[in-house]
């Protein structure tokens, strides 16, 4: 069957396409009843907008896509229910897309998106990523690009984070405060952003507080798995028995490394105090429950989209809109795998 037209309820009604148009669009100068009659028919008839047509006419597409490392992860999960409420309300279909944290994939992500003639486009960087001539083309098109989580400092565009650096260093203090001195990480690849700054504030709290940074005493996650948690876990154990608090990016590391210290028999806290990084779900669940700083995700990715629709209405008033760099607060949730502060 062919798509009903604006020409065939007209006809059928009797009416103007233009008082047809506007019926469906709401506007005041049509009566109630014209408006009953158009909605009613164009129902019975199934009537769909041309929708190729009014991104024409409007030169909006009211999509935008969204790039991110890993889809089946708590965090991004939780940034993409933020962006896909938001962008919902506002009318916008939402194009998911998963790196895989590959650079090449990132680029082949951003080169579809363009030809989908998306109105935006949100990203969290690959791990691998260190040129970024196809995020600087996006904005040289002007697109409007928002990144978040994991960023480039180098691009000019807006960004949504999180101030990594006193996040690690609430971590790492924390354990300080509860009687830790020797105290290992296991840090994220050394690549992104969020990885070297959460690593530069652990090493600074160890230096405010008059520990002397051990190198070996830090060790990097490549994948940021459980797997590697529990591997760490017992490189660490084996390589220095007299580790008594350990600081994990991100909780997922925490829970393998955790598993490992109840399989040797070593108490956390008791023995062994852990800290981990982004508050998953699982985090309270495990036993015993980790201490962790709290990322909030869906805030992100709800910030993240109020923050490109704003850049978007500015292009459409041919307006220009400074890049913004917005921080959100974290919180360290305190649970058992740390002892109480001393009284």
């Amino acid at each position: 069957m062919k798509p009903v037209t604006l020409k065939q309820i007209a006809e059928t009604l009797g009416i103007s396409i233009t008082t047809v148009s506007k019926a469906l669009k709401d506007y005041p100068d049509v009566s109630k009843k014209t408006k009953a009659l158009v909605l009613d028919l164009a129902e019975t008839l199934n009537y769909r907008p041309n929708t190729f047509a009014v991104n024409l006419r409007t030169k909006e597409s009211k999509t935008i896509g969204i790039i991110i490392p890993e889809i089946v992860h708590h965090f991004f999960s939780s940034v993409i229910k933020g962006i896909v409420g938001q962008a919902e309300k506002k009318g916008y279909l939402v194009i998911i897309l998963q790196s895989n944290e590959s650079q090449e994939m990132e680029k082949k992500q951003i080169n579809l998106l363009l030809d989908k003639r998306v109105d935006g486009i949100l990203i969290s960087l690959a791990n691998s990523t260190v040129d970024f001539s196809h995020i600087n083309s996006v904005i040289e098109r002007n697109i409007p690009l928002v990144m978040f989580d994991k960023i480039a400092k180098i691009v000019n565009c807006s960004k949504v984070i999180i101030d990594d650096r006193k996040a690690a260093y609430t971590a790492t203090k924390h354990l300080i405060d509860t009687g830790c001195k020797r105290i290992a990480h296991f840090r994220g690849p050394l690549l992104p952003q969020n990885s070297i700054d959460r690593f530069l504030g652990y090493k600074k709290a160890l230096e405010d507080h008059g520990i002397n940074y051990d190198p070996s005493l830090v060790y990097i996650c490549e994948n940021l798995s459980y797997e590697e948690g529990q591997f760490f876990a017992r490189k660490l154990i084996s390589e220095h028995q007299d580790v008594d608090g350990l600081f994990t990016n991100p909780d997922l590391v925490a829970i393998g490394a955790i598993s490992v210290f109840n399989e040797l028999a070593i108490k956390v806290p008791d023995q062994i105090s852990v800290v981990g990084f982004s508050n998953w779900f699982m985090s309270s669940a495990i036993t015993p429950s980790l201490t962790t700083i709290n990322q909030p995700g869906y805030k992100i990715g709800k910030t993240a989209f109020k923050q490109l629709f704003k850049e978007l209405k500015s292009k459409k008033k041919e307006k220009y809109y400074p890049p913004k760099i917005i921080k959100l607060e974290t919180e360290l949730i305190k649970r058992n795998s740390t002892k109480d502060l001393p009284k």
